[in-house]
């Protein structure tokens, strides 16, 4: 008896957690790059020496 009631605590917090995952607002919008930026509060400058667009490989110059 205890093990159905285990079971089926178990798995009706898991379909609630579910259910209230796939209902939330923000799951239907998509911010853009810009907003994604502010919210994180760094902006992607390049560090002095360096041009924006290249990776510099470690431990190599060529």
């Amino acid at each position: 008896m205890l093990d159905y009631f285990a079971l089926a605590l178990s798995h009706g917090l898991l379909a609630l957690a579910c259910w209230r995952l796939l209902w939330r607002d923000d799951l239907d919008q998509e911010p853009g790059r810009e907003q994604r930026e502010q919210e994180a509060g760094r902006d992607r400058q390049p560090a002095a020496g360096q041009r924006p667009g290249l990776r510099q490989e470690p431990g190599g110059d060529a």
